[in-house]
């Protein structure tokens, strides 16, 4: 089978593109390793800032759609120290600026926007190989191949595209992130749910802490954050959820009993590693391939990522619709725009997380919730 545009992997970049290509009238094809679209979970509450992933959607022609899935009130955000003191709080002003809304609703409203059939389910790439003349040949693990005359690689941070543009791999960034959740928390979990809040909770010291959210239908999902090198992490069974729980929990020893509820009550733990690439990952114009999201540019979590993704997969789509029979010259002014935004944006992340688990934390955070 031939395609003219195969997208690797629907996550919220890669069903941007698709969407705008569509829009576009371009023929577009994603193929997605997972089962189904609920075959996993897909992350917690994100913010949407108005000058990349809401023009992303409104580049998408989905402005609508993404407003009525927003969760009103979740802009509030608070810090405390590891005695559930607060230090700092910010309301939710109601505005648009950034807004919160489930990151597997906005998925949803992506998919809805596509013709059936646009994204493949369990279709696992396994290689990924040039024919010549811009063409390549995807194999699956299924036996199947596809050849396609135009790739995108969307598949995040373990992406099997990219080899063909970059032989830079991801780099452990130094911390993990173990992600938990906690339900019916009014009835079950009143102590945590009022530390916790309307929306955002931070409680941090150097080098660790807790980030929480309270999401829609009582539900609070939370990030328990520990600088660890890999080896600390691989001593924990996390198949043994309660080993795992109690490992955790024990590296916040002295800490109030409603934070470290989001551990020992929450669900089994799951490990989220950090990865990196370098802040300046590019590579030379490669016919009939290109990157975006995480697979282009994974750095820490400095609150961009979907954003980036998405306003990566807008801007290329459009690029393709403008430049009909030029591909190449699309994805060269593509990359050139993302190259730059990408190198600027993973600085800014590193600085976002020396201020929040640096040695200054919590105080570096309080300051900027406080303007200063």
């Amino acid at each position: 089978m031939t395609t003219p545009v195969t997208i690797v992997g629907a996550g919220l970049g890669g069903l941007t593109l698709a969407r705008v290509l569509h829009r576009n009238g371009v023929p577009v094809t994603v193929l997605e390793a997972d089962a189904s679209p609920g075959a996993r979970t897909q992350g917690g509450q994100l913010d949407l800032h108005e000058h990349n992933g809401q023009l992303a959607l409104e580049m998408a022609g989905l402005t609508a759609e993404y407003r009525a899935v927003i969760h009103r009130g979740g802009g509030a955000q608070r810090v405390l120290d590891q005695h559930g003191r607060e230090l700092a709080a910010v309301p939710d002003d109601g505005s648009m600026t950034r807004p919160e809304a489930l990151r597997g609703d906005i998925r949803r409203i992506l998919l809805e926007s596509l013709p059936a059939g646009t994204v493949q389910w369990g279709r696992k790439l396994v290689t990924a190989n040039p024919l010549g003349g811009g063409r390549h040949e995807l194999a699956f693990s299924d036996g199947s191949t596809v050849v396609t005359d135009l790739l995108v690689g969307a598949d995040g941070t373990w992406s099997k595209v990219r080899p063909l543009l970059s032989d830079a791999t991801p780099t452990y960034a130094g911390l993990s992130y173990i992600d938990t959740y906690l339900h019916d928390v009014d009835a079950h979990h009143a102590d945590t749910a009022k530390a916790v809040g309307d929306g955002a909770m931070y409680a941090l010291v150097p080098g660790q802490g807790f980030l929480a959210h309270r999401e829609a239908g009582d539900t609070i999902h939370s990030y328990a954050v520990l600088s660890r090198p890999v080896s600390w992490f691989e001593s924990i069974t996390f198949a043994d959820p309660d080993s795992a729980r109690q490992r955790i929990a024990a590296e916040f020893t002295g800490w109030a009993p409603e934070l470290t509820a989001l551990i020992t009550e929450g669900s089994a733990p799951v490990l989220r590693s950090i990865h990196q690439l370098p802040d300046r990952h590019r590579w030379e114009r490669t016919p009939g391939v290109t990157l975006l999201g995480d697979a282009a540019h994974v750095t820490v979590p400095g609150g961009e990522g979907a954003n980036l993704a998405m306003l990566d997969g807008a801007e290329l789509g459009q690029a393709i619709a403008a430049h009909p029979g030029a591909v190449e010259t699309a994805l060269a002014a593509y990359e050139q725009v993302m190259f730059d935004r990408s190198e600027a944006e993973a600085a800014a992340a590193h600085e976002t997380i020396d201020l929040i688990f640096g040695a200054g934390a919590p105080h570096g955070l309080v300051n900027l919730f406080h303007g200063n």
